[in-house]
C-alpha cells in the first residue's frame, strides 16, 4: 500500500493510477477522510440493466405493491405463490 499526499497525488497522477493498478494507492487530506484509490473489477460495478431493475423495485415498494410470506409459508409456496400473481 502506498500512501501519499494531495501535492504529489496531483503532481503524478498518472504514476498513481498505475501504481493502483498493483496495489491500494492511499491519499492523505489535510483535514478531510483519506481517499482510497484501487480498481474496479467489471464484476464491482452494475449494469443498467440491474439498476433499472433496483430502480423498479424501490418505485414498488414506495407504491405498496408488496408481497407477504405467510408464517406457515415455505419458501418454495412463497415462490411459487408470487410467481402466478
Amino acid at each position: 500500500m502506498q500512501v501519499v499526499t494531495t501535492r504529489d497525488f496531483r503532481a503524478n497522477q498518472k504514476k498513481y493510477f498505475e501504481l493502483a493498478e498493483k496495489e491500494p494507492v492511499i491519499v492523505m487530506r489535510r483535514g478531510a477522510r483519506p481517499i482510497s484509490l484501487s480498481v474496479v473489477d467489471d464484476d464491482d460495478i452494475m449494469s443498467e440493466a440491474e439498476l433499472k431493475s433496483i430502480r423498479r423495485g424501490l418505485e414498488d415498494v414506495k407504491a405498496g405493491k408488496l408481497y407477504k410470506m405467510d408464517s406457515s409459508e415455505s419458501l418454495d409456496s412463497f415462490i411459487d405463490r408470487i410467481e402466478h400473481v
